[in-house]
């Protein structure tokens, strides 16, 4: 009996190593004045009993500002995670990850709150439609 859900020639978007569950406490890369994010959900997660909703590179994820302006702060606003230190495959064979955890602050239509990205960010923001050709590394 073959296995059912993600696979075949349905178009799925290639798999990444999830990296950030709920809960996690990520950098924030840009200049809004927050320093740490916290997960609190990721978006077009359904999920399964007993597991924690997960993202990685290019997801967007509910988070809370832990550490920075006290104006952004106890407020839920939507993020990008832009690294990851669990390393992923790409379809080339190569397997990326880097030193830190980090996300970016956007609004709900997934553009950036700030105006610049402290950091390296991954390419494969571009493969999974959260770059939107906004973003200059």
């Amino acid at each position: 009996m073959s296995k059912r859900g993600r696979g075949g020639a349905s178009g799925n978007k290639f798999r990444m190593s999830l990296a950030l569950p709920v809960g996690a406490v990520m950098n924030c890369a840009d200049n809004t004045g927050a320093k740490n994010l916290y997960v609190i959900s990721v978006k077009g997660i359904k999920g399964r009993l007993n597991r924690l909703p997960a993202g990685a590179v290019g997801d967007m994820v509910m988070a809370t500002v832990k550490k920075g302006k006290p104006d952004l702060r106890k407020k839920v606003m939507p993020a990008v995670i832009v690294r990851q230190r669990k390393p992923w495959r790409r379809k080339d064979g190569v397997f990326m990850y880097f030193e830190d955890n980090a996300g970016v602050i956007v609004n709900p239509k997934g553009e950036m709150k700030g105006s610049a990205i402290t950091g390296p960010i991954g390419k494969d923001l571009e493969t999974k439609g959260q770059n939107n050709g906004h973003w200059d590394a």
